[in-house]
Order: structure tokens, then sequence, then C-alpha cells
């Protein structure tokens, strides 16, 4: 697990290689990662959007940019979390990921990015 914390907001990732839903010989290769973001701060936020960057080694480097995250635009009080599960799609197998939070404070609308630490992805029997 890899964690970051940025005003006041923590964001820990944990990957997991899906094996049942990848296909190798065709490569594909599934991961899932589960984000918990918690607010370490005093004041009530909002995550409004996401950016992301995946580096697929070797073949591919693309950015991904939405609304929320998975459907939601979660408000975490102080003290409480939020988290979620995702997946990717890899090609080589190999990768990584990070990128920001667009966060609103609630009290006063300001905003802030949060960042996601960069994580990788990697298919386990390349370890070898």
């Amino acid at each position: 697990m890899v964690t970051e914390l940025t005003n006041g907001v923590s964001v820990s990732v944990e990957t997991e290689y899906q094996s049942e839903y990848s296909s190798p010989s065709q490569y594909h290769y599934v991961f899932t990662y589960r984000i918990t973001i918690e607010n370490q701060s005093d004041f009530t936020v909002k995550l409004l959007s996401r950016h992301w960057h995946i580096h697929d080694v070797n073949t591919y480097k693309r950015e991904v940019e939405g609304e929320g995250v998975v459907g939601k635009q979660p408000i975490i009080e102080p003290g409480q979390s939020h988290d979620y599960v995702s997946g990717c799609n890899l090609k080589s197998g190999i990768g990584k990921m990070w990128g920001t939070y667009l966060m609103e404070r609630q009290m006063d609308g300001q905003l802030f990015h949060v960042n996601i630490p960069e994580f990788t992805m990697i298919v386990p029997f390349k370890y070898n």
C-alpha cells in the first residue's frame, strides 16, 4: 500500500491483479485498485473531480479526467473516510498510475488539489 497526505487529506492505494478477467495471450491484463481517502483536516471536503496519468510500460501513456469517482462526489467530514474500488487494463502487464483529486472545502468553497500517490501494477509472474 502507498499513502500520501496533501492539505490534510490522506490517499492510500492498494492494487490487485485480476487473473480471472485477464488474457495474457491477448495482451490483456486487468488490475483493480482500492482507494481510501481520509479527511485528516478540520474542514468538511467534497471530492469534485479526478485526473489520472496511466503509463503502460513500453506501450502507451494516457490521461483520464472526469467528475467524481465511480459516479460519486463524496462529501467527507473531518475524521471520516471514503473508499472505492476501480480498475485499469494494461497491455504489457506492468504499469503505473498517479494523479490528483480536485476538492472543495465546504465551509468557504475554496478549491484545492490532493495528490494520488504513484502506484505500480505488475502481473505476479513478471516478478520472476
